[in-house]
């Protein structure tokens, strides 16, 4: 499905660790926003052309010998352009071949921009503020339509404006938080330079997703694979409002969900929720599979297909059905997929890239391009109950990538007890909603232990929890180290196969919030 209203801002990726950054503050305005690589075929938009193109910054030089180029045709649309840091350096690049050189200061970090115009980009700007820099080369000759609208100490070309098309530029990144302005220079971007408005909303997106699914679907039916999580929730919801009793929803029991997960989400589902819900237990079908497997990827493609068989065999008899909804968000897609020069794949996700090529059912994502805090907007404006918004984020292969082992029964029941005290813990603290997701992992990893006085040789737990916004970036939540020692205590004593317990202070990059 494509949700893509008629105005919205294309972003380009050359491969910058902040791509992902861009489109959130975008989003943030209300204005919806794609990301696509550098080399995407241009043509692809030419049934809806952007409002605006944003060019991210990338890794490269655009001296290399093999560096992202941009497509020339772009500048046809005549709509305007903002290059940041290696967007800029490409724009004049193109224009004149080697006006781009290594700096003989690089600069990386915080730096003070001196705004030299304060109209169109820069309106609203201080005339001095902190930006933030991370590059090695520089301009060093711009092109002679060109004129500079920004510097600072180190680079005389922080800022520059096209003099005669709606073509700017910038040096620095406006979308981290260390660009103090930088949200109010995307803005000036975005609404006054675009002429878009913050029109883009959860409810906005409610309507326009719920007559693109009636028009999609017809009078077939729809099976909906939930996990128990928000994002399957919220597409199940939303489709059940556009086609009713044509929906029937299916959770399995894959055999690595948490504790008691099954019956609690069939009863919240069918309870509160309203959904028309069926409850499959093959777990023996999932773990016989799983037997032995010790790679994460292979443990998500096994999942993923068991999943689409189960499906399948669920509704075999009955050849109305005609479609699988399921709740792909806009992180999966971009962490799934590997762009030349930008963002290597990071992991494939079993709602992404653990389907097998060949299914007897169409897929439906309604979310597909939102971020987990808008698909929570979204449940919010359908009327979800608050505490289910709130639910961590749960992968989809759940539990089998929290074994960093081969999986069976016995190393399951022993994860399963741990993370349950480490949750119950946190809510009963009323730490739950402080962090963006929790989780315990069983670590391949035996050490020594007394015990009643008697030697042990057991498992070891590592506990993790994150602070985010959307899952793309996260740090290590700084919980109270007399609670984390409850928890570890708890669990020695209570879980048997564990004798010691570990917390994970690793922040995302460079490591990812799954262990796997």
């Amino acid at each position: 499905m494509q949700h893509r209203p008629q105005s919205w801002i294309l972003i380009l990726d050359f491969g910058s660790q902040y791509t992902q950054l861009i489109a959130r503050r975008v989003r943030e305005l209300n204005v919806y926003c794609e990301i696509h690589p550098f080399n995407r075929d241009l043509t692809t938009f030419s049934g809806n052309l952007p409002s605006g193109v944003i060019l991210s910054g990338g890794p490269s030089s655009v001296n290399d010998k093999n560096a992202p180029d941009l497509n020339d045709d772009i500048f046809d649309w005549d709509v305007p352009i903002l290059g940041i840091c290696y967007g800029l350096q490409i724009l004049a690049h193109n224009e004149i071949p080697g006006s781009v050189e290594k700096a003989d200061r690089r600069e990386f970090g915080r730096s003070e921009l001196i705004v030299d115009d304060s109209t169109d980009l820069l309106a609203e700007i201080p005339e001095e503020s902190v930006v933030w820099m991370s590059h090695g080369d520089h301009i060093k000759e711009l092109p002679s339509n060109y004129e500079i609208i920004g510097h600072t100490d180190n680079a005389h070309v922080a800022a520059v404006r096209h003099a005669e098309a709606p073509i700017y530029g910038v040096q620095f990144h406006p979308e981290v938080i260390h660009t103090v302005h930088g949200k109010q220079i995307l803005k000036n971007f975005v609404y006054s330079i675009c002429n878009l408005k913050g029109s883009w909303t959860a409810q906005s997106f409610i309507e326009s997703t719920i007559e693109e699914i009636r028009e999609q679907v017809g009078d077939d039916r729809v099976i909906c694979g939930l996990s128990g999580g928000v994002d399957s929730t919220v597409v199940a919801t939303l489709v059940h409002e556009a086609i009713g009793d044509q929906l029937q929803c299916i959770f399995v029991d894959n055999g690595v969900l948490r504790k008691n997960e099954f019956q609690d989400v069939l009863d919240i589902c069918e309870e509160q929720l309203h959904l028309p819900v069926k409850g499959i237990d093959a777990s023996d079908k999932f773990l016989e599979r799983l037997k032995g497997v010790v790679d994460p990827e292979m443990k998500r493609k096994i999942i993923g297909e068991t999943f689409i068989e189960v499906f399948d065999e669920s509704i075999a008899h009955d050849d109305s059905y005609k479609y699988l909804a399921q709740g792909t968000l806009y992180p999966d897609v971009i962490e799934s997929i590997s762009f030349k020069g930008p963002s290597a794949t990071i992991k494939s996700h079993h709602n992404v890239g653990g389907l097998p090529k060949e299914m007897n059912l169409d897929l439906i994502e309604p979310v597909r391009e939102l971020f987990k805090d808008e698909v929570r907007n979204v449940g919010r404006e359908l009327g979800i109950p608050e505490d289910f918004i709130k639910r961590h984020p749960f992968p989809g292969p759940g539990l089998a990538i929290r074994v960093i082992s081969d999986v069976d029964r016995p190393k399951l029941e022993i994860l399963r007890e741990a993370d349950d005290i480490f949750i119950n813990e946190l809510r009963k603290n009323d730490l739950y909603d402080e962090v963006w997701q929790a989780l315990a992992v069983l670590l391949p990893v035996q050490s020594v232990g007394v015990m009643g006085d008697e030697r042990t040789y057991e498992f070891t737990i590592g506990l993790r929890a994150v602070t985010s916004v959307d899952g793309m970036t996260a740090d290590w939540a700084h919980l109270p180290h007399p609670f984390l020692a409850h928890v570890s205590n708890r669990i020695i004593n209570e879980v048997r196969g564990i004798n010691r317990v570990v917390y994970d202070v690793s922040s995302k990059p460079p490591s990812t919030i799954e262990w796997e």
